[in-house]
């Protein structure tokens, strides 16, 4: 092989190298992060207090996971020292139970200290009012922290050797990346292959949603 054909292998396999680094796509083994926001889930109850009697969600885009959206639906949140934080989507669809969804960050803003919990896992959380343009509901339970988890199928399940409600460690690839413990493992029929992490822990590592993670240990 003479000199210029070197020369052009090599950038050719610099700029396949270059085109693929980050694509998920080429990594069976990696995993899509999504960073979630402060949000809210709510009750239909719970909705009729908040945006009058018969009100349905309006969706206004649809999420990652299958079936779920986010809704046009604003909320204000307010703590017990009056601090509020306004303009905090509903996502849809409703649920059985209102539930409050926040970062470290905005706990301590509201002056709240809601427990790291797994969606749903509502017992015992923290007090929290919500108000909205027809009325206010105040909760004597419902803010959580949520916990890192990952959603995944059942097949993604059996090709990453987990079962549902695992915990698991995780690095997370990024500017500042970092291992994070006690990842939870969700399996359902329906869901598709993303790691969940909060604002805070988004920052922490210096990541945006579409950023790439992998399991470590199970």
């Amino acid at each position: 092989m003479d000199e210029r054909t070197l020369i052009e292998e090599i950038t050719k396999r610099v700029l396949s190298a270059l085109h693929t680094e980050g694509d998920i796509s080429q990594d069976t083994a990696a995993l899509p992060v999504g960073v979630s926001v402060r949000h809210v889930h709510v009750s239909a109850s719970d909705l009729e207090v908040l945006y009058g009697p018969g009100h349905k969600l309006t969706p206004l885009r649809d999420l990652y996971q299958e079936g779920e959206f986010a809704a046009r639906e604003v909320v204000t949140l307010v703590g017990p020292k009056m601090r509020a934080i306004e303009n905090v989507r509903i996502l849809g669809p409703v649920r059985g139970r209102t539930q409050v969804e926040v970062a470290r960050t905005d706990a301590i803003y509201l002056g709240i200290n809601p427990p790291v919990r797994a969606s749903g896992n509502l017992a015992g959380s923290s007090p929290i009012t919500l108000v909205g343009p027809k009325g206010t509901l105040i909760l004597s339970e419902g803010a959580i922290i949520a916990n890192r988890h990952i959603h995944m199928s059942p097949g993604d399940a059996r090709q990453f050797g987990v079962s549902d409600h695992d915990l698991v460690q995780v690095e997370v690839v990024g500017e500042k990346g970092l291992i994070f413990n006690h990842v939870q493992i969700r399996v359902k029929d329906n869901f598709r292959l993303e790691m969940h992490l909060d604002t805070d822990d988004a920052n922490a590592s210096g990541i945006t949603t579409g950023a790439r993670a992998h399991i470590l240990t199970q």
